[in-house]
């Protein structure tokens, strides 16, 4: 699954679906309190061998109403304009406001005797509840839910047959045969699910998941015994149901579940939800979508919703005649029904596949399509954009003849689907055979800039590498994540960089490992394989550690291995060797280790990269020709434990003054220890470690080395490659945050920079100084503020003015000119604003037929949001746009607005999805934050909102953690941090154990440090 589906290359980076991002209608569900205790459970007999290693664990999922406390929209305009005007920020809860009138009632004299009136109403009400009671006495079973009748059983947890929070395995799914009918009318569905088993151990229970399914009718049949009916239990808190046997099952015994169910579509953008966008003719049109992954399976068919229970899928759906269907495997046969329905039927599935690969739509798409050796491909959107799916088509022909090629395994599916879905959270997913994505991440026109098909060319590879590592080989359990999602986001940009070099995909990379390592810099961080235990856990773990440090250190492996073929060899034999299987981390190690040299053992290498949580500090100290290396944890907040402990095995490269720029310049030198000697030349004058940057790991040189480092820059800055150039600002400036350099030593190792024209290291200290000037900003040192500005213009001033504002092709070019305008407009400069008007007045007087660049969008569109009367022109705008990427621009735009009444408008909206689509919530928040007004409306925002956005947004889903950092990553007071941990903290099951939570009040104290330490430095400095 991708994540990420940001736009700028600073913040693409920081993006991953889910990573992890639903219906758009205002329906309240029901207040559900699913957070009741099981910490006791009854005796069972002796667990089976392989169930014992699974411990039991208590899990709680609250859900809440939306709406509960809602304030009417002039109360929260008022109070949240109060609240920037008086810069107070008190942590609120809506639950605390008082809903009583200050009216009584006053009530009649009474009389002794009831009066003829109140007789009959007596007697009425009498009739009407025992008619009532009889209705449930002969429907037993009848709980009048929202759902509907009848409901199953529903089991204290402590009459459950499981009390863990992992499945038994004693039961085996071979097969299912699921029959599904929506109504996309009443937005509800029923179904289907006959489930064939095999018993793998003698047991008295199947125990499975659902979780918001009204089954009605329940029968089992053992081998070629007869059909019983079986009762359901529930265990709501785990979201599993059990049914329970007086005879045992024996092992090897084959037996078949047959459940009947109905269901609401989900309120939420996971289980089978509903959809929908406005046609031409602007009427709405309806669909459902299915999001599964991680844990949402189980929401749309009773199932066994863990990875390693794979199987096959034969799939039906009934449908009205004016919808299509779409699911992983090509139609067999669509059939009319009696009732005026038709029914398709489609392909058993030929592989077998974990339940959150199963994917089907319900909608009235359209579709172009190719034969590619013999696998059909197509991309379906909705009718009204189908001129802008040929270059997804395109590139995924392309990439697909690359992974049959590079993997040496066709991928094995007849048809490959590309569906774009109008209300999606994610990039995509990688459902097998039907990959869902946003429009925003599969369409683009004939006239989007290369920037945008960068980014579809970098979703569609990554989604299709799953189809082989994700779907083929699958994790066994979620801790192993990174086996998935890492090598996918490796192998995206591995393909391009060999099929599409042209998007000149390297610059992303290498900004991905620069932001990673900012986040694994944390102490709140974990390790790249790390242990799952609840839902929010498993939720937690699509986050930057799993998708970007597992390509990270792929990278590494990669480029340290002799020979250009030996990575590829072993993961040809990982494919091949695991096909149809699960695995865990020490299976691709074994794999690998097969082809390297001498048959190194590589999971002792790579275990230090993926069982412990950060990377290494790397410090050089030279005497004559001897130098010495010594690895330490780069922890920005000190932690004793580790910073003894913590060892890794660290493939260093390192080049010289000699030779600093061809690849056969590199030498290598292992550091398995503390600290490891290696001989250089005296005639050296300086050593760049980590060439090109592919090791995982931060080097400090020492002020000798950061001092002839930085004069060889300043004399001729071709000493060395843009990456490693690029490298240097972001250690320099990590160090500075450490407190190992100091900010004076930073800002001197840019000196050269008026004469850098390369990407990379220009957005590199660009991303640096703005997050300085930001952290200032919002601390109200405007003097600091100015002289940042001013330092900011010495050192990039030239760069910007040379810039034009004409069409440019190459998409390194354009992510340069993007990054220097968008400082330069932000900075207020007087040409910059000039030129953005000029250009959007120019895009408007023409009525479609002027297009602005697609690297200047942005910049156009956020000078355009800073006054009312062009706000008001730009939402025009974007409700009537037509390309997707376009629009989510002028979205960016319209939300980094610095006018109180729209930022408080947007958040709002945003929320509501009515003018504004809610998956875009985490976007709209990540903008308004980066304004001083908008990052204390939208601190207010979330906490007056947090339960309806945990309704819209699961605990622990990465929209939910880009939501918590945007808000609070700026700031660096100790009230601000007391107000974050005390609201936080009153949240309990609703989110207070998240890891972002910890990540959030780790990052403003780290803020906090280095401006209390730094701002007598910065005022000498700048």
């Amino acid at each position: 699954m991708d994540l990420f589906d940001n736009n700028s290359t600073a913040e693409r980076a920081n993006l991953p679906r889910n990573m992890i991002e639903n219906s758009m209608f205002e329906e309240e569900p029901d207040v559900v309190d699913l957070a009741k205790d099981s910490s006791t459970f009854p005796t069972f007999p002796p667990l089976d061998p392989d169930e014992v290693a699974y411990e039991p664990r208590s899990s709680r999922l609250l859900v809440r109403g939306l709406g509960e406390n809602d304030m009417d929209d002039e109360e929260e305009d008022c109070e949240s304009s109060a609240r920037l005007l008086g810069m107070s920020f008190m942590n609120r809860s809506s639950a605390h406001r008082s809903s009583s009138s200050p009216y009584t009632r006053q009530s009649p004299p009474r009389s002794c005797f009831p009066s003829a009136r109140a007789l009959v109403v007596c007697v009425l009400i009498l009739v009407i509840t025992v008619s009532m009671t009889m209705v449930l006495y002969f429907l037993p079973g009848c709980t009048f839910t929202k759902a509907g009748c009848p409901k199953p059983n529903q089991t204290d947890d402590d009459e459950f047959p499981w009390a863990k929070f992992r499945l038994p395995r004693s039961i085996h799914p071979l097969s299912y045969e699921l029959t599904l009918t929506p109504d996309l009318d009443k937005m509800t569905f029923t179904g289907r699910a006959v489930i064939n088993m095999s018993v793998l151990h003698n047991t008295k229970r199947i125990v499975l998941h659902a979780a918001n399914l009204s089954i009605s009718k329940a029968t089992f049949k053992l081998g070629d015994g007869q059909t019983v009916d079986v009762t359901v239990l529930e265990r709501n808190s785990q979201q599993q149901i059990a049914v329970k046997f007086e005879a045992e099952l024996k092992a090897d015994q084959l037996c078949v579940l047959t459940l009947d169910y109905s269901a609401n579509f989900s309120n939420a953008y996971d289980g089978f939800y509903n959809s929908s966008y406005t046609d031409k003719d602007g009427e709405k049109r309806v669909l459902a979508a299915t999001q599964f992954e991680p844990l949402s399976a189980r929401k749309a068919f009773p199932c066994f919703d863990e990875p390693n229970f794979k199987s096959t899928f034969l799939i039906k759906i009934n449908r009205k005649p004016n919808y299509m269907t779409l699911s992983n495997m090509p139609k067999a046969k669509t059939t009319n029904l009696s009732n005026g329905l038709v029914q398709d039927e489609f392909e058993n599935t030929n592989v077998n596949m974990s339940t959150y690969l199963v994917a089907f739509i319900v909608a009235d798409f359209t579709s172009v399509s190719m034969d590619d050796s013999g696998i059909n491909v197509s991309v379906y959107s909705v009718p009204e954009k189908m001129e802008h799916t040929k270059y997804a088509l395109e590139t995924a022909s392309k990439l697909l003849k690359f992974y049959n090629s590079f993997f040496e395994i066709v991928y094995p599916l007849k048809k490959l689907d590309l569906v774009a879905i109008p209300d999606f959270l994610a990039g995509a997913m990688e459902n097998w055979g039907l990959i869902t994505f946003r429009e925003t991440t599969l369409l683009v026109g004939k006239e989007s800039s290369p920037v945008d098909k960068q980014i579809v060319a970098s979703v569609i590879a990554h989604e299709l590498a799953h189809q082989w590592f994700g779907n083929l080989v699958t994790m066994s359990w979620w801790n192993d994540l990174w086996l998935n999602e890492g090598f996918a986001t490796y192998m995206q940009y591995m393909s391009l960089q060999a099929v599409m070099p042209e998007l000149d995909i390297g610059n992303l990379f290498l900004d991905m490992r620069f932001r990673v390592m900012d986040k694994d810099a944390l102490n709140s961080s974990h390790a790249v394989s790390t242990e799952v235990n609840t839902p929010e856990q498993v939720e937690e773990m699509f986050d930057s550690v799993s998708y970007e440090k597992g390509a990270s250190i792929l990278l590494m492996l990669n480029t340290s291995l002799p020979g250009d073929q030996q990575f590829r060899k072993g993961i040809i034999r990982y494919l091949n060797q695991f096909s149809g299987s699960n695995t865990e981390t020490v299976d691709l190690w074994n794999s690998l280790t097969q082809f390297s040299p001498q048959h190194q053992n590589i999971s002792e290498m790579m275990s230090s990269w993926t069982s412990q949580k950060g990377f290494p500090l790397v410090t050089v100290s030279r005497k004559g020709d001897q130098v010495t290396l010594s690895q330490e944890p780069f922890l920005l907040t000190s932690d004793n434990t580790a910073h003894n402990s913590s060892l890794w095995n660290i493939p260093i490269t390192y080049v010289n003054d000699s030779c600093g720029l061809a690849p056969e310049c590199r030498q290598v030198f292992t550091l398995v220890s503390k600290t490891g000697t290696l001989t250089v030349s005296k005639s050296v004058k300086w050593l760049k470690l980590n060439y090109r940057s592919t090791g995982f790991y931060i080097v400090d040189y020492g002020e000798e080395g950061w001092s002839a480092l930085t004069d060889a820059l300043s004399t001729n800055i071709s000493v060395l490659t843009p990456e490693d150039r690029a490298s240097l600002i972001h250690n320099v400036f990590a160090l500075s945050r450490l407190g190992r350099v100091s900010f004076h030593q930073a800002i001197n190792l840019l000196n050269y920079m008026s004469s850098e024209t390369e990407t990379s290291p220009v957005t590199e200290a660009l991303l640096q100084l703005n997050h300085i000037y930001r952290l200032l900003d919002k601390r109200q040192e405007f003097d600091l503020v100015a002289r940042m500005k001013a330092c900011i213009k010495r050192h990039f001033g030239s760069l910007m003015n040379s810039q034009t504002w004409e069409e440019k092709q190459s998409v390194s070019e354009q992510e340069l000119r993007s990054a220097l305008l968008m400082t330069a407009c932000n900075l207020k400069e007087d040409n910059c604003i000039r030129q953005a008007k000029d250009l959007l007045k120019q895009y408007v007087d023409s009525n479609g037929t002027f297009r602005i660049p697609g690297d200047l969008q942005r910049v156009v569109f956020a000078v355009a949001a800073q006054s009312d009367e062009d706000w008001s022109t730009l939402f025009g705008l974007y409700t009537n746009a037509i390309y997707d990427a376009e629009k989510r621009k002028m979205l960016q735009g319209l939300a980094s607005t610095r006018l109180p009444h729209r930022v408080a408008w947007i958040l709002k909206e945003g929320l509501k999805g009515k003018f504004i689509q809610t998956q875009e919530l985490p976007l709209i928040i990540r903008m308004v934050c980066q304004n001083f007004a908008g990052y204390l409306f939208a601190w207010d925002f979330i906490q007056v909102n947090w339960d309806r956005l945990i309704e819209k947004f699961p605990v622990g889903s990465y929209a939910i953690q880009s939501i918590i950092k945007s808000t609070t990553s700026q700031f660096s007071t100790k009230a601000h941090l007391d107000q974050v941990q005390a609201f936080f903290s009153s949240l309990k099951e609703r989110g207070s154990q998240m890891r972002s939570v910890q990540e959030a009040l780790e990052t403003i104290r780290l803020n906090q440090r280095w401006v209390d330490e730094n701002l007598s430095t910065l005022k000498q400095s700048l």
